[in-house]
């Protein structure tokens, strides 16, 4: 039984996130700010992470330099509220189904950006986060299908922009969360084919910056190795960006800031507290048992979740396009994947040939009889 608790455990996250993208499209449909949104889910998630943070980690903490404060700050910007925001407003313009596939992407973004780094960066810069970044070798089968998988989710991306194909009839015509099949229909393609695309874009430029964030985190847990409070700093730090930016734009109207008894409240607490506090949790267990390369796979699981969810609890229309544009992010999920399976193959047997050697020929040289101490004593004229 203990040999499947992370085949269940990468389902449970994969459903956890399936009814964010479902939950979340439900609150903006009836008519949540998404400014707001991101203030009370990282007002939530900071609740959430402060108390485990005292208890577990208050005599851990290491020295904080404003250096250091400064870099928690534009990162807290750039992968929470920029990414988060950016997200919403997509998510607003298209559909679940779209978060979902568009979600494949993030894994093969983030190679994509570590190369980029390994090339841009300075020589002091890329030690530092030497193990974040990747490298591309045309001439090995592993290159190819990595470039493969960044074309192919290029491919996945364009096809959901500007293709939309026969819509495919949703399962459930009476939505569970409110609302008519109508409402459903102008939340995915009725609204035009320009939003439509913008949506598409403003959700690989979410993801994208999701990425950079990732692949900057190397460096910053270099200087702050405590994950428990550089996650919880930067979601404070967040949440105090997102009121600021929501009190900004939303400032002559009071009403958006209400919370109510409804899809909105669910959604903020759900995106908050079982997101943040269960999910997270089980994505770390999960990565600590079989690895990060495990748990990618089993994204694909939620866009097929999504899929069936949208559809019966949004009434959802679908569309063949998104789905094809689904299914080649997945493929270049998976080509990428199985390159870096490749490559951790191979290195894994030349680092072990090397052992071998390498106690080979310490047998070799204690199976070699000593020679007398006389005849190792260097000779008057050699010592001169």
């Amino acid at each position: 039984m203990d040999s499947k608790k992370p085949y269940v455990v990468a389902i449970i996250v994969q459903v956890i996130y399936t009814g964010l993208y479902v939950v979340s499209k439900a609150a903006f449909d009836q008519g949540m700010n998404t400014l707001v949104f991101i203030f009370y889910r990282q007002a939530a998630a900071t609740v959430l992470l402060l108390p485990l943070a005292i208890v577990l980690e208050r005599r851990n903490a290491p020295s904080m330099s404003l250096r250091l404060f400064t870099k928690l700050f534009l990162y807290a910007l750039l992968g929470n509220t920029i990414s988060m925001n950016l997200y919403n407003i997509s998510l607003k313009y298209t559909s679940a189904t779209v978060a979902s596939a568009t979600s494949n992407s993030v894994p093969v973004v983030t190679f994509f950006l570590a190369v980029l780094l390994r090339h841009a960066c300075n020589y002091k810069l890329q030690r530092m986060i030497d193990r974040s970044l990747e490298v591309i070798r045309l001439r090995s089968l592993s290159g190819v299908a990595k470039m493969a998988g960044v074309v192919l989710c290029l491919g996945g991306v364009l096809v959901i922009a500007l293709y939309s194909g026969p819509a495919m009839s949703p399962l459930n015509h009476h939505r569970a969360f409110g609302g008519g099949h109508e409402a459903a229909a102008a939340g995915s393609m009725g609204g035009g084919r320009a939003r439509w695309m913008k949506g598409t874009f403003l959700m690989l430029l979410s993801n994208a910056t999701w990425s950079l964030w990732i692949v900057l985190q190397a460096s910053l847990l270099e200087e702050y190795p405590n994950k428990l409070l550089a996650t919880l700093l930067q979601c404070l730090l967040s949440t105090l960006q997102s009121l600021l930016l929501a009190a900004a734009v939303e400032r002559d109207n009071p009403a958006a800031w209400r919370l109510r008894l409804d899809t909105g409240l669910l959604a903020v607490a759900y995106s908050g507290f079982v997101v943040t506090g269960v999910s997270f949790y089980l994505q770390a267990w999960c990565i600590e048992k079989k690895g990060p390369v495990f748990l990618a796979m089993s994204n694909p699981l939620c866009f097929v979740f999504t899929i069936f969810c949208s559809s019966f609890f949004l009434g959802e229309i679908v569309h063949l396009g998104s789905v094809v544009g689904g299914v080649l992010l997945v493929a270049g999920l998976y080509s990428v994947l199985w390159a870096k399976s490749k490559e951790h193959t191979t290195l894994a047997a030349a680092v072990k040939q090397q052992e071998l050697a390498a106690d080979n020929s310490d047998s070799i040289s204690k199976l070699q009889p000593q020679q007398p101490r006389k005849e190792l004593a260097a000779s008057p004229e050699q010592q001169v």
